[in-house]
């Protein structure tokens, strides 16, 4: 099914401006933009992954991973085929990159899944909330949208998982409904961004800021290649901006890479490097820093920021609790937990 874009101008000879991501696609009558789910036909632009879920399950909150929000609850996630970057280590380029790996005019990849069924299987499920995931949600940010606002009217709350791409337009359309995000900082480097994502660094970093300041719940999430992203330099310049830019109550997850789509050739990330980055990210004063894909799940406990002492135990997915309340049972410190 498709639906007519929601932010997008109208130009001369037909070409539209796209206006959900960054990419600003010029698009002309008959073209797709850069995601390939945004198509100018006769100089209107049409989404072509409305209600075409591609992924839909019932996720433990931690998975996306949000550590501060809603602990220990579940979320109904849903995704459709597409995105606007094309990471060379994308973890589910299946998806993400569908459209551009298969034939030209391949069918949009997906179950018809309305909005309103959305929200039924969420509550049917005991879900607490709808997370917007797997690929970025801005690219099909209509069905997202339109979810959200059923999803608000029945008392769920509202996840994204986002590369964090998207244009301050969509930022302010989906505040209203959205409660929190976990957005992808993959690097410092704008050399990164530009060789590995065919994107650049400066509208993430601007949007981090902008939403933090709408006071969404925020976490951030950086997946450590060895040789790509892996400095103590580079982790430095990534603690520093959280820090600074954001807060140093904001959490920061750093991901374990596994060989994958286009850069099979690299190695696992070595545990120490991903403890080293942790200790970079104490050090310059984060107060939650978590270590994901790991054995054993080592570095995933939430520790009290000013007296150390266990407050949440993490075991895979499963989660014990020993704080109260969001404060430190031992010293009442707060530790950041939405409820």
């Amino acid at each position: 099914m498709m639906k007519e874009a929601y932010l997008y101008q109208k130009l001369k000879e037909k070409k539209v401006r796209c206006g959900v991501c960054s990419h600003r696609c010029l698009i002309s009558s008959g073209k797709q933009g850069f995601c390939q789910v945004r198509e100018n036909k006769n100089g209107k632009l049409y989404n072509l992954v409305y209600q075409k879920a591609c992924a839909k399950n019932v996720d433990p909150i931690e998975k996306k991973p949000l550590y501060h929000f809603q602990p220990g609850s579940y979320s109904l996630s849903i995704a459709t085929v597409g995105c606007n970057f094309r990471c060379l280590h994308c973890q589910n380029w299946d998806i993400s990159q569908y459209l551009l790996i298969s034939k030209t005019g391949a069918e949009i990849l997906g179950e018809d899944l309305p909005p309103k069924r959305i929200v039924e299987e969420a509550i049917k499920n005991n879900c607490r909330s709808i997370s917007y995931t797997y690929t970025e949600p801005t690219i099909f940010l209509e069905y997202a949208l339109d979810t959200m606002k059923l999803a608000k009217d029945s008392d769920l709350k509202n996840v994204w998982v986002s590369n964090g791409y998207m244009t301050k337009k969509v930022i302010e359309l989906i505040t209203p409904y959205l409660d929190a995000i976990n957005i992808d900082l993959k690097s410092s480097s704008e050399d990164f961004y530009q060789r590995y994502c065919s994107a650049h660094l400066a509208p993430v970093l601007e949007n981090l800021k902008l939403l933090k300041k709408k006071k969404i719940h925020l976490e951030v999430t950086t997946l450590v290649i060895p040789t790509l992203n892996d400095t103590d330099k580079e982790f430095k310049e990534i603690a520093d901006f959280i820090s600074r830019e954001l807060d140093p109550e904001t959490p920061w997850h750093i991901s374990r890479f596994f060989p994958a789509y286009r850069v099979l050739t690299y190695p696992v990330t070595p545990l120490e490097i991903l403890i080293r980055a942790q200790k970079i990210g104490l050090k310059t004063g984060l107060k939650y820093v978590y270590l994901g894909n790991v054995v054993d799940q080592i570095g995933n406990d939430t520790l009290c920021p000013k007296c150390n002492s266990l407050m949440i135990k993490r075991t895979g997915y499963e989660i014990e609790r020993f704080d109260k309340d969001g404060y430190c049972s031992k010293c009442r410190t707060c530790l950041d937990i939405v409820e």
